[in-house]
């Protein structure tokens, strides 16, 4: 059976260079970065170039990158974070209505502990409208969350106006960039941004990894507490190995010529599929005049009539991505299709194609041949 791999939003595989760098680190790095003896030396070093690969990426001081076990819990040291310093009775987050549940679960948390939150709607194309984050702002807002790539449909939010915003009102803001690392500029100052999240197995990296960027005088809560690691910001012995993984991946993902080559086989694909079914199908997302704001490697589609995880089934060949979920026998429409309205009928049928690095064009038509011989 011929695996064909287009689930690269979901996970990437380790880049060679990537891991060549573990490998080195494993050698020679068994020491307690915080030692100050011999031992700990070459693993604090790998630590701390693994930062300055991290902090030169995004265009920061290296001292505002965190390390932590990946993007779940950057997010969640964001957003708790704050509302932990926070000294209001009230802290009001405001969000969007298509975040990953990275994002969502935590929030809901926080609801639990008294905080008030106001999920933003987004048009037919994922986006939102920069006019009602500003409508949402109260005198008790602390953060504003928007995501700036989503997972499913590949929605770029305007990030750059949503900044303008938080700053005219002094109010930080986080962006979730798991999905857009590597794929669009990412520099923290031209976002506009006070945090800024990453996961390693995104990037070709490892699982286990991630980073939380963090504007100097912003002030959080340690989600883990312990001894003073990450300037104290985040407990616990520091993996040299998996810092070293994510500070090399953040060099390659300087260089985003490839994604023009992505973009245009992700496009081919869209094509392909179009030509042989037709009405069939339909795109969900930012098409036509607004496809640049949607990442150049995701493709989210919906065949009418059927259920994505019923074709994905049917084609075991490919690795894929369906928009909804079966539960006890019912199909429930993915919660960011439901805030785009697309119908259940159609949503149902969704299926996110995500390319990456190492995506070929005889995959992608290796692809829509067996998906064509899949019964309707």
């Amino acid at each position: 059976m011929r695996k064909i791999y287009l689930d690269y939003n979901a996970s990437t595989p380790i880049a060679p260079e990537v891991a060549t760098i573990m490998r080195d680190a494993m050698e020679g790095a068994f020491g307690n970065p915080s030692s100050g003896h011999w031992a700990g030396a070459p693993a604090r070093q790998i630590v701390e170039t693994a930062r300055g690969h991290v902090a030169e990426f995004f265009g920061c001081d290296r001292q505002e990158v965190v390390f932590t076990s990946g993007g779940s819990e950057a997010n969640n040291l964001a957003l708790k974070g704050l509302f932990f310093k926070s000294k209001r009775p009230q802290p009001h987050f405001i969000t969007t209505s298509v975040e990953h549940p990275a994002i969502t679960a935590p929030l809901r948390f926080l609801e639990r502990l008294g905080a008030t939150v106001t999920w933003l709607p987004v048009d037919g194309t994922g986006r939102i409208d920069p006019d009602d984050l500003r409508r949402a702002i109260t005198s008790d807002t602390i953060l504003i969350n928007v995501m700036h790539a989503n997972n499913e449909v590949g929605t770029i939010q305007p990030i750059e106006e949503c900044s303008v915003i938080a700053r005219e009102h002094g109010i930080a803001l986080h962006t979730d960039a798991a999905q857009s690392v590597g794929k669009i500029p990412t520099r923290v100052d031209e976002l506009g941004v006070d945090l800024l999240t990453i996961a390693g197995h995104k990037l070709y990296a490892p699982k286990g990894v991630g980073a939380l960027y963090i504007r100097a005088g912003t002030i959080l809560e340690p989600l883990i507490h312990g001894a003073g690691h990450e300037g104290g910001r985040r407990a616990g012995t520091e993996s040299a190995l998996l810092a070293a993984a994510l500070g090399q991946a953040c060099i390659l993902a300087r260089d985003l010529s490839p994604m023009r080559e992505i973009s245009v086989l992700r496009d081919h694909f869209w094509t392909r599929l179009k030509e042989h079914f037709g009405d069939g199908i339909t795109l969900n997302g930012p098409a036509g005049g607004h496809v640049g704001h949607r990442l150049p490697n995701t493709l989210n589609v919906a065949f009418a009539g059927q259920v994505g995880a019923d074709i994905l089934a049917a084609v075991p060949e490919i690795a894929a991505s369906t928009g909804s979920a079966c539960h006890s026998g019912r199909v429930e429409l993915s919660p960011v299709l439901e805030a785009m309205d697309v119908a259940p009928e159609v949503g149902m049928g969704a299926i996110r194609f995500s390319l990456g690095r190492n995506t070929t064009r005889e995959e992608v038509d290796a692809a829509v041949e067996l998906l064509r011989n899949v019964p309707a």
